[in-house]
């Protein structure tokens, strides 16, 4: 598979995890759909980097951690995705108060 191919799996990815993301902690998403995509592909690449730094650290196999379509990991991308839509949204409302 060549890489722009896993890029766009990649960006429909993060959008379904970031639109999971959005439903499980349900914050208004700065930036609508391009804010969505961007939240996404952060959270797609954390979750991968945690993913890995997981498995080599336990170095063993943990099944939930090697769901995968087209190897992209899809609970990791999920996880990574709320956390970058909670630290976004977070930083955009101390930056809101912090102006008062």
């Amino acid at each position: 598979m060549d890489e722009l191919t896993r890029l766009l799996i990649q960006i429909l990815i993060a959008i379904a995890c970031a639109t999971v993301a959005n439903i499980l902690i349900p914050r208004q998403i700065p930036g609508k759909t391009v804010g969505l995509v961007l939240i996404g592909l952060a959270g797609v690449f954390l979750g991968e980097w945690i993913a890995q730094s997981l498995l080599r650290q336990y170095s063993r196999s943990l099944p939930w951690l090697m769901w995968s379509f087209q190897g992209v990991p899809i609970v990791p991308s999920v996880v990574g995705s709320m956390i970058v839509l909670y630290l976004v949204t977070a930083f955009l409302s101390w930056g809101r108060y912090g102006n008062r």
